[in-house]
Formats: C-alpha cells, structure tokens, sequence
C-alpha cells in the first residue's frame, strides 16, 4: 500500500503540475504588435479601400478611422486564425442634420478570403438612422474559425477578412455628404473546444493582399497550445489512479487470511 500511496502521489503532482503550466499558457496575452523597422509602432490606419483589391490591412485591437462621402464602399482587411472569434464594431458620424433630407440605413458585412460573405452569430449588422440622430453603431460577431471544413462548408476558416461598410438605403439627395467612419476588430480565443483534426495547407490570403497584410503574432495557426491538453492529461491522469486502486483490491482479496494460532 506504501508503494500505491507513493504513486499516487506522483500522479497527482504531474497533473498539477500540468495543470498550472496550461493554465499560465492560456492566460498569457498575445503579444501586441511590435515595432516596425523603422522603430516605431504600427499606428492605426486613418483611410479606407474602395474595393477588395485596394482594402487597408487593419490589425486587431486597432481602431481605423477613415473619412468619406454618403454612398462610397468602404474596406478593410485583417487577419484570422484558427480558434479565433472576431467580433468587428462600427461607428459612422453622419453629416450635420440641417444638410440632411431623411433617414439613412447603414450595414456592416464582413467576407473570408474566398469572399465569401460570413453571417454574424449577433450583433446589429444594419441599422437606420434618423434624420437627426448624430452616429449610427454596428457590430457583427462572427461564428469561430475552423482550422479546416468540408468542402461543401461555408464555414470561416483561417486567413484574410474582408469589413465592408456602406449605406443602404437614403434619400438621394444625401447622396456625397461628408461623413466620418471609425472601425475596430477585437478577437476572442476559444481554446480547443472548437479544435478539429486537420488544417489547410495554407491560409486563405489573396496574392493582392499577401504583400501588405501581416500573419498574426504567432503565426498561422502557430500556437501550439489547446485546453484539449489538459483533459487528456487529466484522463490519463485518472485512469493511471483507476488501475493502481482496483490493483491494490484486487491484491488485498488474493491474500490468504491468517489463521490464529491453536484455532
């Protein structure tokens, strides 16, 4: 039994022991974007593209502001991984309320690499602004990137995203105001709860993005680690502790029973 105790005290500290280095691996912050060579850090973009091909690479966490007329297109494009949950936000400051002729309707869409448009999970993707309100707000969260999808799948997967921001609906009057738009994209971990087995080859960035757009801080799909590692170590853990237990009952019931002497 002092041999069982020992060993089971050895698991148990193995497993805390991976318990805590896990817990440090997920917790620890991505690094924020580093210095440029020319030894300043990336500032955030103040103008937008007019289509896919001329998009303005925006990093997450950073806040793009572009200004621009009632009815243009407006584009930006960031960077996506694996296991990631992005989640864009928008805010247009609309033109003075004495220049304007009625309500305004404005959308948020956001496309994968394959310009594929990806629905939002929540959010408010479009909105109407009245005539005298002074901003309209968007958002749109999207579903977690997949590391790899069937074919026929139209689920979002590691690569370049494409933020569009446009006015639908307006008189025409109002068309060519001046307004203001400020964008932002913050992405959300999930951990190894959505991990699948495979990935691409390669993530899905457009040769006319390549040279401009940067790969996230780790990498594609560079970070190693998954909570998956804990509950397998966990399993095993308890699974080592099953067979020494039902070992030693089964060695206690094997031993013959001492017969008193003179009985």
């Amino acid at each position: 039994m002092r041999t069982v105790r020992v060993l089971t005290a050895a698991l148990l500290a193995g497993a805390a022991a991976l318990t805590v280095a896990g817990t440090a691996a997920a917790d620890t912050p991505s690094a924020s974007p580093g210095p440029t060579s020319s030894g300043k850090a990336d500032s955030a973009p103040t103008e937008a593209g007019t289509s896919f091909r001329t998009a303005t690479p925006l990093r997450p966490g950073q806040r793009a502001t572009a200004g621009a007329s009632t009815g243009d297109y407006l584009y930006w494009v960031l960077p996506v991984d694996a296991q990631q949950r992005v989640t864009v936000k928008a805010t247009v400051t609309l033109p003075e309320t004495a220049s304007r002729h009625g309500a305004a309707t404005w959308q948020l869409d956001v496309y994968d690499g394959l310009r594929r448009r990806q629905a939002c999970t929540y959010g408010t993707q479009a909105r109407a602004a009245a005539k005298e309100a002074p901003s309209v707000e968007l958002s749109c969260t999207l579903r977690t990137v997949r590391a790899g999808a069937e074919p026929w799948a139209n689920d979002p997967l590691p690569g370049s995203y494409y933020v569009r921001l446009t006015v639908l609906d307006l008189p025409e009057e109002d068309l060519g105001l001046p307004v203001r738009a400020a964008v932002e994209a913050t992405v959300a971990e999930t951990g190894g709860a959505h991990a699948v087995d495979g990935a691409l080859a390669a993530p899905l960035v457009p040769a006319t993005v390549t040279g401009s757009l940067r790969e996230p801080e780790d990498g594609w799909s560079g970070g190693w680690w998954s909570d998956r590692w804990l509950w397998t170590a966990a399993g095993g853990v308890l699974g080592a502790l099953a067979g020494i237990f039902g070992y030693s009952l089964t060695r206690g019931a094997g031993r013959p029973s001492r017969v008193p002497p003179g009985a």
